[in-house]
């Protein structure tokens, strides 16, 4: 039977590009972090009373009014309103660059 050994340069090749194919990877993960990767974007009415909390099974960061988060599995209004029952009333909120109207934002509102 033959055995196949691979060359010294064959080997480093290959740990080449597992690294590249790890860092392009990991790499976009943290651009798009980096680069306001947020799903959610909430201003609350006023400041929240945690800088970071759990609602509907995302994580939210708060600094001030404005609040991030990334996406959940619940539609907008409901997002809207766990964050209502957690933060307090919301002046605005934005799912995958999209505001709730203002009838949305008063049911939002309605929740607690």
């Amino acid at each position: 039977m033959t055995e196949f050994k691979l060359s010294p340069r064959f080997r480093s090749l290959s740990l080449v590009g597992v690294a590249l194919v790890g860092s392009l990877a990991f790499g976009s993960a943290g651009a798009s972090a980096a680069g306001g990767g947020a799903y959610y974007r909430a201003e609350l009415a006023g400041p929240a009373s945690a800088a970071r909390f759990v609602a509907r099974d995302v994580v939210w960061a708060c600094k001030g009014t404005s609040c991030v988060a990334g996406q959940g599995n619940s539609r907008p209004l409901i997002m809207c309103s766990s964050l209502v029952k957690a933060a307090g009333p919301v002046a605005s909120f934005v799912a995958n660059e999209k505001a709730l109207d203002a009838d949305e934002l008063a049911r939002c509102n309605a929740a607690k």
